[in-house]
């Protein structure tokens, strides 16, 4: 790949942020302020919760076919996906686009009360309602970034693909990003993915947390606790596996984390359980860290039910059966990092110049950690404005320097733009 150095990214920015086209499209984001709060309070009144994001992807394509976008369509996960085509390039071109995404999930479960409210605090508009800030702030900038590029007339380099994708909170496990890049036509032509992921413009995520996550179930043949006893007993085979996990010890870097999230099984006291199952989450920077946890995590499971069996076998008369185990795969994150004299990075650091910005370089976990680990230059980044209360029903988000956040974000696309153009 060609990378331009800093300098001549600043170059280009500054020769990009000085076109007409740009001008109007700042224009059209700084006019249009209302309408994106009305965007974005529609938006959260949408339940989307993991595995059901139909309502939010059907309304999302509607507003992407009033954009003015082309190809606007669902793939089979639920995805939403419009383009805004190159100016001087046919519209069955094979050649390479930049991808900008936002993921329309919440981490809420259906039934959970939406009541968006709107105020005004310190002469800005501000949202509260569960989601207001992840993600309906990152789709209503995908939706802003579309009007303000189509009504300025702005002629791009190459496709400008947006994408809202489902399956980014918790267990939805990236599957709408990982569709994309595993079963669409699209993959292999990503030169750049932009993530919209939130509130803010003072940092980027460019380190991708990587993850693991197991759900253990131990079952056995259950029964009374007096008559029966002898029995293998699940709760206790599998509480010996998880007291052995947490003896592993974890690095201090890379950094490394193990978590027992849930434990559950049995029926009353006076019975012996015929399951109990625990989910467990590991996260590490590291690839070799996490599978280094799942070899810990299986050795320990198998040696702790094998040991209640070998007990079990030992009092036969008694016993009344054997333990069996199963360690199914809930998760799995992949880890990555965005290389110092990436492209995009410089692109990132040139526009901060141009805005006189500061980007604080983050460690997270995103829908950026696949494309990052396939060595696709991504990253993740606020759609501008203030936010708090993330993954709470008191989530709320304050218009507050969305304005910036924006210019932001449509200047680094378009530097991405001009920048594919010439791979």
């Amino acid at each position: 790949m060609a990378i331009f150095s800093q300098n001549s990214a600043h170059a280009q920015v500054t020769a990009l942020a000085a076109q007409r086209p740009v001008h109007a499209s700042f224009a059209w984001l700084r006019r249009n302020a209302r309408k994106i709060m009305d965007w974005q309070t529609e938006l959260v009144a949408i339940p989307a919760p993991p595995f059901g994001e139909q309502a939010r992807s059907q309304w999302l394509a509607a507003r992407f076919t009033e954009a003015g976008l082309s190809d606007v369509h669902n793939d089979e996960t639920g995805n939403v996906l419009a383009t805004l085509a190159a100016a001087k390039l046919p519209a069955e071109s094979s050649g390479p686009i930049v991808l900008l995404s936002a993921h329309i999930d919440t981490v809420f479960p259906s039934g959970t009360p939406l009541r968006p409210v709107v105020d005004e605090t310190d002469g800005f508009l501000r949202l509260q309602a569960p989601g207001a800030c992840d993600n309906a702030a990152g789709v209503v900038g995908l939706l802003a970034i579309a009007h303000a590029l189509v009504q300025s007339k702005m002629e791009l380099a190459v496709p400008l693909v947006f994408l809202g994708n489902v399956g980014e909170e918790g267990e939805g496990d990236l599957r709408g990003i990982r569709h994309l890049y595993g079963e669409s036509t699209l993959a292999g032509r990503i030169a750049a993915h932009i993530v919209l992921d939130g509130a803010g413009c003072d940092s980027a995520v460019t380190q991708a947390l990587g993850s693991r996550r197991f759900q253990v179930t131990v079952s056995g043949p259950g029964g009374h606790s007096f008559t029966d006893a002898g029995t293998p007993n699940p709760i206790a085979a599998l509480a010996a596996a998880l007291a052995t996990l947490t003896r592993t010890p974890l690095p201090e870097e890379p950094r490394t984390t193990l978590n027992l999230g849930t434990i559950h099984g049995g029926t009353s006291v006076n019975s012996i359980p015929e399951s109990a199952t625990a989910s467990i989450d590991f996260r590490s920077t590291s690839a070799e860290q996490l599978l280094r946890l799942e070899v810990a995590l299986r050795r320990a499971a198998e040696d702790a039910v094998e040991e209640s069996n070998a007990l079990a076998a030992a009092a036969a008369a008694k016993s009344r059966g054997r333990l069996t185990l199963e360690i199914a795969k809930i998760g799995d994150r992949p880890a990555g990092a965005l290389p110092a004299d990436s492209p995009l990075l410089e692109a990132l650091r040139a526009v901060d110049r141009h805005l006189t910005l500061k980007t604080d370089l983050r460690l997270g976990s995103t829908d950026a950690n696949l494309p990052l680990s396939l060595g696709i230059p991504a990253l993740s980044l606020g759609a501008g404005g203030e936010g708090g209360g993330a993954h709470t029903q008191a989530e709320w988000f304050s218009a507050k320097d969305r304005d910036i956040g924006l210019k932001r974000v449509l200047l680094l696309t378009l530097a991405m733009l001009k920048w594919a153009a010439q791979q």
